[in-house]
């Protein structure tokens, strides 16, 4: 089984930015997972970062409206708990062989990183037209990702990593970018906070950027 495009465009399509969270304690999951989805951000990125990240997607898979994936799965152990506790797609910062072997019996898309020509290269041996860009910023940036249009045309990508509000626009004017994947849009001090109406602000604003 490759890569199933319809599904992961479905997720890439949804908004120009993908948010990517950190979220250490579960309650805070369901507000923020609203303000964002108010805000015009329906696919969420959850990082399996934390303790209670399985928790997190588990009760933001409640919120009307969000496509609840998970981040930063690395092994087919975390793949296969992610799964199970709801998520709808999974993101990897790299790609190995044996992730990508239990990608292939998974329900839940996989949006495997990469950061060079090579690597895309090899991820399209596996059938993979839709990547991550990771780290977008030290890898690159904008002009790299630029340069890979013309070679490699049937990838489209998400960049994510030390993207901003400010450079996103660049990387969504990109022929081969989808989206983009940015945690500025649920700032920390922000969750601290519980200011909800300023997550919800930078989500609307994240939501009406152009590609």
């Amino acid at each position: 089984m490759t890569q199933d495009i319809a599904k992961i465009d479905a997720v890439m399509m949804a908004a120009p930015v993908i948010p990517v969270l950190i979220i250490e304690d579960p309650e805070m999951a369901l507000p923020l997972g609203r303000a964002l989805v108010a805000g015009g951000l329906p696919a969420l990125e959850v990082t399996l970062r934390t303790e209670r990240a399985l928790d997190v997607i588990r009760a933001m898979t409640g919120i009307e409206g969000a496509m609840v994936g998970a981040g930063t799965v690395l092994d087919e152990t975390m793949l296969k708990a992610a799964v199970q506790a709801g998520a709808s797609f999974l993101v990897s910062p790299g790609a190995s062989p044996k992730l990508c072997e239990a990608a292939e019996t998974s329900p839940a898309p996989l949006l495997p990183g990469v950061a060079t020509a090579g690597e895309a290269m090899t991820m399209m041996e596996r059938g993979y037209r839709r990547l991550k860009f990771f780290p977008a910023e030290p890898a690159g940036g904008a002009e790299y990702l630029k340069a890979l249009a013309s070679p490699l045309p049937q990838v489209k990508f998400c960049p994510t990593g030390g993207i901003s509000l400010d450079k996103a626009p660049k990387y969504l004017s990109l022929p081969n970018v989808l989206c983009v994947g940015g945690s500025w849009v649920a700032p920390s001090d922000a969750i601290a906070a519980r200011d909800w109406a300023k997550v919800e602000t930078l989500a609307r604003e994240a939501s009406q950027l152009q590609r």
